[in-house]
């Protein structure tokens, strides 16, 4: 196995994460990355995974079968709307995820697009393409696939345990509220266009999300 990156070293890598392959730069590749002309393209994952991991209730992150809790790795309007764009994970690989991953740890970061592959998935649904900047851990008994055009969403059910996270650190109120404030306005921008019932709809969902924020 190649040598993990000099930042993420001292962190205790799971079990069942010890099989994946680790890419160039030191960093473990989840299993549901897509790998194109041999090498791992962290924007876009593998469709045929995504229905593995559906079907045979696997994690998302490292391939092996879930248990009892499973755990969405999601961004501060998931939390509003309860929708996700990808399938569960284990807790232990989620909380090496929000340590671990650059995208997650660094706030600042924004998603490369450039030169994307045209042959590359990517997910279904309305897309925000941003850094939320926090990162919540959903631990869930159940959840509910269903379709969006041409790909899947997942409704992520009622939550049995909410973990924020900002940095690779437990997020403060403030970070959660950060977020959350930069975040609302674009989905209440998609909710303008659908119309007054879903205005209402969204500031219900909004306010429920609320009662999830760190005190």
């Amino acid at each position: 196995m190649r040598e993990l990156n000099q930042r993420i070293r001292h962190l205790e890598m799971p079990e069942r994460m010890h099989n994946l392959p680790i890419d160039d730069r030191g960093f473990p590749v989840p299993y549901f990355v897509a790998w194109l002309d041999g090498r791992p393209e962290f924007r876009a994952f593998d469709g045929e995974k995504m229905a593995i991991c559906v079907r045979h209730k696997r994690c998302w992150l490292c391939g092996q079968p879930l248990g009892k809790y499973q755990v969405f790795v999601i961004g501060s309007m998931c939390a509003v709307n309860r929708i996700s764009a990808e399938p569960p994970s284990h807790r232990e690989c989620a909380l090496y995820a929000v340590s671990a991953c650059p995208f997650l740890t660094q706030p600042k970061m924004r998603r490369n697009e450039v030169d994307m592959p045209l042959e590359s998935t990517q997910p279904a649904g309305l897309m925000l393409k941003r850094n939320p900047g926090v990162t919540l851990l959903w631990t869930t008994l159940k959840y509910f696939p269903f379709k969006a055009g041409k790909g899947v969403l997942f409704n992520v059910g009622d939550p049995k345990r909410v973990e924020w996270f900002c940095e690779g650190r437990p997020a403060t109120r403030a970070d959660v509220l950060a977020s959350i404030d930069s975040g609302y306005p674009l989905l209440r921008e998609q909710a303008e266009r659908d119309g007054p019932d879903a205005l209402v709809e969204l500031a219900q969902m909004h306010s429920k999300a609320m009662e999830l924020v760190p005190s």
